[in-house]
């Protein structure tokens, strides 16, 4: 039981980390003089009901409700980053755009290819 679940915290722990958590990071304790690996511990407890309303909702909504989620939360980091400094906060909403749009051209670039 140890090992399963080491084994899949890890994978977890993969799947969590992601490009733009690489990049929100230097950014975010630029503009709040906070220590990168405070950020990421105080970040990780911060997550754990927010990952579980994801699973709740991927269960009951699918991917469309997920995806809403993420969006959604995408967009409060994006306020609570304008509280801290207008342009991290722009940034941070234009990043999640660019995340909307990749979830939309994905199937579609990937339809392209592979027919």
């Amino acid at each position: 039981m140890a090992k399963e679940l080491l084994l899949a915290s890890l994978s977890f722990g993969f799947f969590v980390v992601c490009p733009r958590m690489a990049g929100m990071l230097p950014l975010i304790s630029k503009n709040t003089n906070s220590s990168v690996l405070m950020i990421v511990l105080t970040g990780t407890l911060c997550s754990i009901p927010i990952l579980m309303l994801m699973v709740m909702v991927f269960g009951k909504l699918g991917i469309a409700g997920a995806l809403a989620v993420c969006v959604l939360t995408d967009l409060c980091a994006a306020v609570i980053m304008g509280g801290i400094n207008v342009k991290a906060g722009f940034e941070t909403f234009i990043i999640a755009l660019f995340v909307i749009a990749g979830v939309k051209a994905a199937p579609l670039i990937v339809n392209s290819i592979i027919k």
